[in-house]
């Protein structure tokens, strides 16, 4: 009796820690961009183009400023990399862009400010692939479009783009398949192509890629980034990279540097140069570490 009393006090607290955690977020100040009424022009965007003026960010009131007065223009279509050290601003470069909070300056998408419309409408133009392949319990159908836009046949199309059709026509039930939580029932390469389908099948013309190989087989990253430099043509692709090689074939490479923009070129003009901090041994393709 004192066993079985001891572990339900147990279960109790733990519990109750969780409804804490539920209250704390309930008193979470929302985002404002939710309750912004205006949307953005039919078919927007149509270019992918990006500009960054002025902008500056924290992420709370009197913290330091992560990214500093960034003035950047990338045209639409651009594959663009992304490279710096640990804590140089990359994912904070992303963040602005997905108003994870809102900056300071403006940002624009094809002449459009992003931070005078609709949170949801500037948010839906961007896709994003990260390190970790996010699914969630369901069927795969549900996986790959959750809103249900899209017909049978554009959800076969995709699998085959990213050569996953023998696998999904293998399973039971198919597109109805039930996945469990995070895929706990496929392997993390065939999460990670998963993840890039749903990328193919939204057609958003901006693409946001966090090394998505970082996890997968030699063999699952080679038919990634075929698929990423074969489909993904007409739309901007800003790649982080924290190996180099990776954006070796990109147009050009953004280089961040505590917040700033340090250089923005081509990949040879930069390594061609002995003061570029691309150039600098800390970045160097040759340093095992990056």
């Amino acid at each position: 009796m004192t066993q079985y009393a001891v572990r339900k006090s147990s279960d109790v607290e733990n519990f109750m820690t969780s409804v804490e955690r539920v209250m704390t977020y309930t008193k979470l100040d929302p985002e404002s961009g939710y309750n912004v009424g205006r949307r953005p022009p039919e078919q927007w965007p149509s270019e992918g183009n990006i500009t960054f003026q002025d902008v500056s960010l924290t992420y709370y009131p009197g913290g330091p400023q992560v990214l500093r007065k960034i003035n950047l223009n990338i045209k639409g279509g651009a594959k663009i990399g992304v490279a710096g050290r640990t804590g140089a601003g990359k994912s904070s470069f992303v963040a602005a862009l997905l108003r994870m909070p809102d900056t300071d300056g403006e940002i624009m998408v094809d002449g459009v400010k992003i931070k005078k419309i609709n949170l949801q409408q500037a948010r839906r133009c961007i896709s994003v692939l990260g390190q970790s392949p996010v699914l969630f319990s369901g069927s795969l159908r549900k996986n790959l479009d959750l809103v249900e836009r899209f017909q049978d046949a554009d959800l076969w199309r995709v699998l085959e783009d990213v050569q996953l059709i023998d696998l999904v026509e293998g399973l039971e039930g198919q597109l109805d398949h039930e996945l469990l939580e995070h895929g706990a029932n496929v392997s993390v390469g065939e999460r990670q192509l998963i993840c890039l389908a749903r990328v193919l099948l939204q057609q958003n013309k901006i693409i946001v890629l966090d090394e998505p190989t970082a996890h997968v087989d030699p063999q699952t990253e080679q038919t990634m980034w075929s698929v990423v430099r074969e489909k993904l043509k007409g739309s901007t692709v800003i790649t982080i990279a924290h190996r180099l090689n990776t954006i070796r074939d990109c147009d050009k490479i953004l280089v961040f540097k505590e917040g700033e923009v340090t250089e923005f070129d081509t990949f040879d003009m930069l390594l061609s140069g002995i003061d570029s901090v691309l150039y600098g041994p800390s970045l160097r393709p040759d340093n095992n570490e990056q």
